[in-house]
């Protein structure tokens, strides 16, 4: 389980620093704002949210989601053993408590 959440988690964090890294910038349009016509804003006219916006927040809460699951299982890993039927060693001494 932790193996495939590992996995997930880190294909999302490659695909999140792609989709962030495909998106333009706020300032982008600061220089046609300064000195153009085009636009009455400060920074440009703010739009709607494009498609990239909502791929960015979509796989943003997927990679919280996976992080905290990540840090929970950490947290709580189980304290059984996968040979807790076998024996010390013979020549092992098991040590006691005092």
């Amino acid at each position: 389980m932790t193996s495939i959440l590992v996995t997930i988690h880190v294909a999302v964090c490659i695909f999140l620093i792609l989709v962030v890294l495909l998106q333009t910038g706020k300032g982008a349009e600061m220089g046609v704002s300064m000195g153009g016509a085009g636009s009455q804003a400060l920074f440009g006219a703010a739009g709607p949210a494009n498609i990239l916006t909502k791929i960015t927040t979509a796989v943003a809460i997927i990679f919280m989601i996976t992080s905290l699951t990540l840090a929970y299982m950490s947290g709580h890993q189980s304290q059984s053993s996968v040979m807790k039927d076998a024996s010390a060693p013979a020549g092992q001494q098991v040590p006691t408590a005092e």
